[in-house]
C-alpha cells in the first residue's frame, strides 16, 4: 500500500489521536465544470502558500458561511445559507458570477475529530456561465487552471500541485462523467453522501475511513471486510467496493 506523504493536511494524522474541540463550522464549495473537445474541465484555484488553512493546495472555489449568507429573517435557513456562500465566494476569489438556484449539492464533507480547525462544507456543482472570464483576487487565491479531473489527481501524484482528501475523492468522481449534462444529472437523483473522514494509521502510512467501511466505526484499517478509504502516500488510491 501506499507509503506516508500526507502533505499540509497531515497534521491531524500524525498529531495526537484525540478530538480536538474544534468547532464544526459551516462552509461551502463550488465545483464548476464546462464541456471540452477533449472532456469535463473543472476551475481549480491555488490558494496562497502563506495561508493557515490549505496553504498552496489547488482547491474548488468556497469559504465559511457568513451572517450575511442567510436570508433575512432566517437565521436557521443553512440550506440557502450554504448555496449563498459557495456563490459568493466564486464571485470573491474568481470573479465568477453564479445563480445560488443553479447549484446542485454534490456532496458534504467532515473532517477528522482531530483536525484543528473543522469546516462542515457543502459541495455544490453548477456548469460555468456563458461567456466566464476568470480572474483571482491575488490575494487568497494566486492563480486559477481549467483541468480535467483525471489530469488534477496524477499532477497530485506527481507531486506538481498539492490537493485535500476531499478535492481527490470529488475529482474522482467527476472522472467518471462523460459531460456537464451527465454531471448535473446524476448529482440531481443521486442522494447527498456525508463523508465524515476517520484516519487510521496503517503500518507506516495512514488511511482516511468513510462510512461503510469495516474499519470505520472502530478506525481500525487492519479489519477485513468491505472497503470505503483513501489511501494516502506517494500515490493516493480510492478503494470503494460498497
Amino acid at each position: 500500500m501506499p507509503t506516508e506523504d500526507t502533505g499540509k493536511f497531515g497534521a491531524w494524522v500524525r498529531g495526537p489521536r484525540e478530538p480536538s474541540g474544534a468547532e464544526l463550522v459551516p462552509a461551502a464549495t463550488v465545483i464548476v465544470v464546462r464541456d471540452t473537445v477533449s472532456g469535463l474541465e473543472c476551475l481549480m484555484l491555488r490558494r496562497d502558500s502563506s495561508l493557515a488553512f490549505a496553504g498552496g493546495m489547488w482547491v474548488f472555489p468556497g469559504g465559511r458561511v457568513d451572517p450575511g449568507d442567510y436570508p433575512a429573517g432566517h437565521p436557521e435557513d443553512l440550506g440557502t445559507a450554504e448555496r449563498n456562500a459557495a456563490a459568493r465566494e466564486a464571485a470573491e476569489e474568481a470573479n465568477v458570477e453564479i445563480e445560488p438556484t443553479a447549484l446542485v449539492r454534490f456532496s458534504h464533507w467532515i473532517p477528522p475529530p482531530e483536525a484543528p480547525k473543522r469546516f462542515s462544507t457543502a459541495f455544490f456543482i453548477t456548469a460555468a456561465p456563458d461567456g466566464i472570464e476568470v480572474t483571482v483576487d491575488d490575494r487568497e487565491i494566486r492563480a486559477h487552471l481549467w483541468i480535467h479531473a483525471t489530469e488534477a489527481m496524477a499532477r497530485r501524484d506527481a507531486g506538481e500541485i498539492e490537493l485535500a482528501p476531499p478535492t481527490f475523492i470529488t475529482l474522482h468522481r467527476l472522472a467518471g462523467y462523460r459531460s456537464v449534462a451527465d454531471a448535473l444529472a446524476d448529482s440531481v437523483q443521486r442522494e447527498v453522501e456525508e463523508f465524515a473522514t476517520r484516519v487510521s494509521p496503517y503500518g507506516e502510512s495512514f488511511v482516511a475511513l468513510y462510512h461503510g467501511d469495516a474499519g470505520y466505526e472502530s478506525c481500525d484499517a487492519e479489519l477485513a471486510g468491505p472497503r470505503h478509504r483513501l489511501w494516502l502516500g506517494d500515490r493516493w488510491l480510492y478503494e470503494r467496493n460498497c
